[in-house]
């Protein structure tokens, strides 16, 4: 039995399957490349590494704790940190250290480096403090300033 408006009904069914399966493929492989992209999208990794000459002093960055120098640590926002080192001998030194915004973080381009980059951007800023030795007064000299001071509060009186 012939179809009037379709003579050969098994050879017009071929093409259709064939369209369909390539647009399913096509569609497949878009939806494959579209979710690699959200999931490769680029991100701006930041990192601060702080040191000291010399070495191992105890590094406290906003109150926090992070090890002793050279320390690295990653942060999320630009701005002026407070930066802490101690270290025994040796004064301490606080330090209100500006980190500063790369161009590529500045609004509106953040949205670009943060989010549709299809790599990932390190931004490093390094930080090198020359810590200064502590000043031992001695015993003696200490009880001399003392004692004048003693001495001008009397005359005072």
């Amino acid at each position: 039995m012939s179809d009037p408006v379709n003579p050969h009904p098994a050879r017009a069914a071929v093409p259709r399957f064939r369209f369909a399966s390539v647009d399913v493929k096509r569609g497949s492989l878009f939806a494959l490349l579209l979710l690699l992209a959200a999931v490769q999208t680029g991100c701006v990794h930041r990192r601060m590494t702080i040191r000291s000459v010399p070495s191992g002093a105890l590094v406290k960055v906003d109150g926090e704790e992070i090890g002793y120098t050279p320390v690295s640590m990653d942060f999320t926002y630009y701005g002026t940190r407070e930066i802490i080192l101690t270290k025994d001998g040796y004064e301490t030194q606080t330090v209100m250290q500006k980190v500063r915004t790369p161009w590529y973080q500045w609004m509106p381009l953040d949205a670009v480096s943060d989010n549709l980059l299809p790599f990932e951007v390190t931004n490093r800023h390094e930080f090198t403090y020359q810590l200064q030795p502590k000043v031992v007064v001695p015993t003696e000299e200490l009880l001399n300033r003392g004692n004048l001071l003693r001495s001008e509060t009397q005359i005072g009186q």
